[in-house]
């Protein structure tokens, strides 16, 4: 099997979890530049809110990889407090593993009081 079908499969088994259950979804992708970020109601089919290192806001910024994506983890935990989201929300790391610049933008959302 190849790195790409093996990606593709561990993507559908955390998907599958995850919408079984009737939280919202925080979606995460990164590239090897930009990660993004979508905050997600699979019930009603839309994205609630959005962040990625590619807004103007982070795009000056100059640090770490890991930086940046713990900064953009605090943005999208302001948006969820400014939009006074009280549902419950599942992390959908796709399919990567949960260290680097995915852990620190768990930490930066985490350091913002919402839970996951």
């Amino acid at each position: 099997m190849s790195k790409l079908t093996n990606k593709k499969k561990r993507t559908q088994r955390v998907r599958f979890k995850i919408k079984k259950k009737a939280n919202l979804r925080l979606s995460l992708f990164r590239s090897n530049k930009f990660i993004y970020a979508q905050l997600i109601d699979d019930s009603e089919g839309k994205t609630l809110l959005s962040s990625s290192s590619i807004q103007k806001e982070f795009r000056d910024i100059k640090g770490s990889p890991k930086e940046i994506a713990f900064k953009i983890g605090e943005s999208v935990g302001n948006k969820i407090l400014e939009k006074k989201i009280n549902k419950k929300i599942c992390l959908d790391r796709g399919g990567y593993l949960f260290h680097g610049r995915v852990k620190e933008f768990a930490m930066g959302v985490r350091s913002k009081g919402i839970k996951f």
